[in-house]
């Protein structure tokens, strides 16, 4: 998800040198779904929220009023945000019919869902290479999986005590192997089972 430092901070994601949690897919979906509910409390249509997310609320709101109009999709707005509507509204498109347009997949093209251990962290790691190497994992394995991680360690002080909640992956869930059954979570996707 993208937000501005300010907004990220807004919605509770906490951002810093070493820790930037617009990166957590978690954090950052919740922060995201009270975004959304927020914006749709103030503009009562989905269309002004899209743009505010793309835009911010107070350049949607300001320009609201600023040009008379009570429709986003009736203000003259950088190109960015303009078109941001009409490429989520394609999207939806897509996903609610992939047929339509051409993505066609086999239940054996699918992607097995990774399995993580889960490390709670209350004190610092100064060295998260070790760390990962310690919990059966590579740096790389590390940092694809925790990308809110921005550092090579992770400080927790007495004047800001935290735990923070790091994945690992379950070595043998990230490997494909030959004639194993994969499961299908949205039938829509697949031409068959």
């Amino acid at each position: 998800w993208q937000f501005m430092p300010a907004t990220g901070k807004q919605y509770g994601l906490e951002i810093r040198d070493e820790v930037d949690e617009r990166y957590h897919i978690e954090k950052s979906t919740e922060a995201a779904c009270k975004y959304f509910k927020s914006a749709y409390a103030k503009y009562g249509n989905w269309k002004d929220v899209a743009l505010s997310y793309n835009g911010g609320m107070g350049r949607i709101t300001g320009e609201l009023e600023k040009q008379l109009v009570y429709s986003g999709l009736d203000l003259w707005l950088v190109e960015e945000t303009s078109r941001y509507y009409f490429r989520m509204a394609a999207i939806k498109q897509v996903f609610e019919n992939p047929y339509k347009y051409g993505f066609v997949l086999k239940a054996d093209q699918l992607y097995k869902p990774i399995q993580f251990k889960e490390v709670a962290v209350s004190e610092s790691i100064n060295d998260l290479t070790s760390f990962a190497k310690r919990n059966g994992a590579t740096y790389a394995q590390l940092k694809d999986f925790n990308s809110w991680l921005r550092d090579r360690k992770l400080t927790i002080t007495a004047k800001n005590p935290k735990t923070y909640t790091i994945l690992i992956p379950v070595q043998e869930s990230l490997y494909y192997k030959k004639g194993e059954r994969r499961e299908v979570y949205d039938r829509r996707w697949v031409s068959e089972q």
